[in-house]
């Protein structure tokens, strides 16, 4: 048996690590330095160690496989190549730009694990001393720059020695750690006694998913305790399953403080007087957890990037004997050794038992902790918080826009040397917004088969010159020029992957456009035929690649875990969450029944009409409706509705014939502590009525118990706007599942109306009411989505 964790694995009382990760954790020195320096993509760099592997002559080896032990630790990896007739042992390293911008730090890193490698050469090869070569391989002009030093089998031996000591000393901590965590975790007892109604089976059936490997998608009744009935049961299957790490994702901060204050129960409902052994680490936004904001991210900047690597070896010691890594805990540990607390919360990933973070750190394209996950080989378990928010979440990750007016205004700031790209790139939008104008006069929007062949051909172009002058010139990466930068390569990296999954839409709009600034040296010149001089007068154009199935690009993810439990109180139908999530074919759903009885919620419907062109007439009724039940039982109400115009209009119509009743209306722009005023009113000894928007900030993770809130009104069904948008993911749902009404329309629609209607009973002991004001809730295809617990009678 074999326990993995982090870059360690442990077989018996041996230590594996790779060549690499024992010199990044022992030889990394320096500055942290976040300064954009154009990379090779991993592409380039396979390409180039397969290249300089192709000159060299028969008596080359490439790829050789090494390994070598040290009390104990094994250390393992494969050297780029090696040369016997002249004794020389190559690593080779890819990079674009100045050889000069690889920075100290970096070569002494290099040179750690070619020596490294070099001990292990002459101990397998029996040599008293080897040459070492150092190459630097230049992807853009396929250069090679070697750097060579001559070493004995005695040097090398004891410099492998000073790498194996520290990591050493770390693993068999690490080993420590993991033994006794196991033996906790295996004996650990439910915290919170007696179970809820429903938390018992919630719990079993969780455990079962996670020590079978299976995706589970659990729809659970708000109230049960959802986050603790899936910690707990994740927790218990980690040493069954020997799971490294447990991740746990939320889409809302709210999530994390939940699942925190979870872990917390379990941490200290341990008997042990030297507390309970599981390390768990917050992620937090950089932006959140910087600690100057007005300083940039390295070391002749920042005096917390300064000097990082060198002071992170006891920094990393306290943070695992801390154990307990909240956002206040991090931050103490970082600023007592004077390095940043975002990036040491990324180091002790590695270490941690449990992270709990935001879905972005598993989910995006750029994702942390799925690339350690990979990179580690790490087995993981990962909790998904509020699920039925997910879909939303990833669609937006794996979309991207460009405009005309992006390409106009970085044009302004931009050498020459670029220019003439930019001019190339305005030329194809020019081109596309006069077919677009010939092709449909009387519309803006219009839904493209593909990403325009010379459109992603300028891209790339565009793309390979920027970075090219970004190797040259690195100071200008902090214009205006990088963000855009940014922004073209993330297009271009999704139109590479463009298919059914996605829509490319591209929309045309008079709009006033970027003039030149006051005191540029210089005027724009419009080299494009057919373009006006005056930008003013030019219509914008947007190119927007919406992705509407994510499962696509999450499926690699689903994959990589050795469990994925989904849990939500709105996860109907199950077959809807499958097929757009990427999850496979093995996974199993379950429903845990609600424990709330019919007779706690009183939900009515009211037969009027919410659709756009009948709201004006039915304003009255609806608002009668409303004062009805308030006066009938006043107290604290929500009233929910379909966009602001809506809910501002039945506002002010209740306002004017009823202004006795207090009102408070949710703002277009609301900052937290905003939020935080509008919820303060609903008190317990209040009453009014709190308007707000159907799927906005107070429609879910709003937490009212008792009489703070004590019914809801939903003035819609919650179905998205029947425009050429949606119509057209409509379509597309309809090729791919069978059933592109409900996909786009009803299930998205039926879910922010259970979510909304959540908020009313949030405990056995809670009370309340729900009235639902559309006709169309009397219709079976949506009724039959509402909670089967809910007695619906018609008002």
């Amino acid at each position: 048996m074999s326990i993995t964790y982090t870059d360690v694995v442990v077989e018996a009382a041996r230590y594996t690590v790779s060549v690499r990760n024992l010199c990044e954790f022992a030889a990394k020195a320096g500055d942290l330095d976040l300064r954009f320096t154009p990379a090779p993509t991993a592409q380039q760099g396979r390409e180039g160690h397969t290249l300089v592997a192709q000159r060299r002559g028969p008596d080359h080896e490439a790829e050789v496989s090494l390994s070598g032990t040290y009390q104990g630790l094994q250390v393992r990896g494969r050297a780029d190549g090696y040369n016997a007739s002249r004794n020389e042992l190559e690593e080779v390293k890819t990079f674009r730009g100045a050889l000069e911008a690889v920075g100290w730090n970096h070569r002494e890193l290099h040179w750690a694990q070619l020596k490294v490698y070099g001990w292990l050469m002459c101990e397998s090869r029996s040599l008293d001393n080897i040459n070492l070569t150092l190459v630097y391989f230049d992807v853009t002009d396929q250069t090679e720059h070697p750097f060579s030093e001559a070493c004995t089998a005695a040097e090398l031996r004891t410099f492998f020695e000073a790498m194996c000591e520290p990591f050493l000393g770390w693993a068999q901590q690490e080993q420590a750690h993991r033994t006794a965590r196991d033996v906790a975790l295996a004996a650990m007892e439910f915290p919170q006694k007696p179970f809820r109604a429903g938390q018992r089976e919630l719990a079993a059936g969780v455990y079962r998913a996670c020590i079978q490997s299976y995706p589970l998608l659990a729809q659970a009744p708000t109230g049960i305790g959802k986050t603790i009935g899936t910690i707990y049961p994740a927790l218990r299957a980690m040493p069954v399953r020997t799971i490294d790490k447990l991740f746990f994702l939320t889409a809302k901060t709210p999530g994390r403080q939940v699942a925190l204050d979870a872990l917390g129960k379990i941490r200290n409902n341990s008997s042990s007087s030297h507390g309970f052994p599981l390390r768990v680490v917050e992620l937090m936004a950089k932006d959140k957890a910087c600690e100057h904001k007005d300083k940039a991210c390295h070391g002749d900047s920042c005096p917390l990037a300064r000097g990082f690597y060198d002071r992170l070896p006891a920094a990393r010691r306290d943070a695992a004997a801390t154990g307990w890594l909240d956002q206040r805990s991090l931050r103490q540990v970082a600023l007592d050794h004077q390095i940043c607390p975002y990036y040491l919360g990324h180091e002790m990933v590695r270490w941690s038992d449990v992270v709990v973070g935001d879905y972005n750190y598993y989910f995006d394209r750029s994702a942390m902790l799925y690339a350690l996950t990979v990179d580690a080989s790490w087995r993981i378990s990962v909790l998904v918080d509020e699920a039925h928010n997910l879909y939303s979440r990833a669609c937006s990750m794996y979309s991207a826009e460009l405009t005309h007016t992006q390409a106009l205004a970085v044009r302004l700031h931009v050498p020459p040397s670029v220019r003439f790209r930019v001019d190339e790139l305005l030329n194809q939008w020019q081109l596309m917004l006069d077919a677009a104008a010939r092709q449909s006069p009387d519309t803006t929007w219009a839904l493209l088969e593909e990403v325009p062949e010379s459109l992603r051909r300028t891209l790339q172009k565009l793309n390979s010159t920027i970075s090219e002058h970004l190797n040259d010139h690195p100071t200008d990466a902090h214009g205006a020029l990088l963000p855009f930068y940014f922004g073209t390569l993330g297009f271009t990296a999704l139109a590479e992957e463009f298919g059914d999954h996605s829509l490319c839409e591209f929309d045309r709009a008079q709009t006033a456009l970027p003039l030149p600034e006051a005191g540029l040296e210089e005027e724009p010149q419009f080299p494009i035929d057919g373009m006006a001089a005056d930008a003013s007068s030019l219509s914008a154009g947007r190119l927007t690649l919406r992705n509407i199935v994510p499962g696509h690009f999450l499926a690699a993810r689903m994959q990589a875990a050795d469990s994925v439990v989904m849990f939500s109180a709105t996860l109907n139908p199950a077959d809807y969450y499958i097929n757009l999530l990427g999850l496979p074919e093995t996974t199993r759903s379950m429903d845990i029944p609600c424990p709330f009885r019919p007779e706690q919620l009183s939900v009515r419907i009211k037969r009027i009409s919410t659709r756009r062109d009948d709201r004006a007439g039915s304003l009255a009724a609806l608002v009668n409706a409303m004062v009805t039940q308030f006066r009938a039982n006043p107290g604290n109400y929500l009233a929910f509705f379909s966009s602001f115009d809506y809910m501002e209009m039945a506002q002010q119509a209740l306002q004017q014939r009823f202004a006795d009743i207090p009102v408070w209306v949710q703002e277009r722009q609301m900052l937290e502590a905003d939020r935080q005023t509008f919820l303060k009113q609903f008190d317990l000894a209040g009453h009014g009525i709190g308007f707000a928007v159907l799927g906005g900030v107070f429609g879910e993770g709003v937490d009212l118990p008792g009489k703070r809130l004590i019914g809801a009104f939903v003035a819609t069904l919650g179905l998205p706007q029947f425009d050429a948008v949606n119509q057209a993911i409509c379509e597309r749902m309809e090729a791919r599942f069978g059933r592109g009404h409900d996909y786009t329309y009803v299930f998205p629609g039926i879910q922010k109306v259970v979510q909304a209607a959540g908020r009313v009973i949030r405990s056995e002991t809670d009370t309340g009411s729900v009235l639902l004001l559309d006709e169309r809730y009397g219709e079976r295809r949506y009724r039959s989505l509402l909670p089967n617990w809910w007695n619906i009678e018609m008002a």
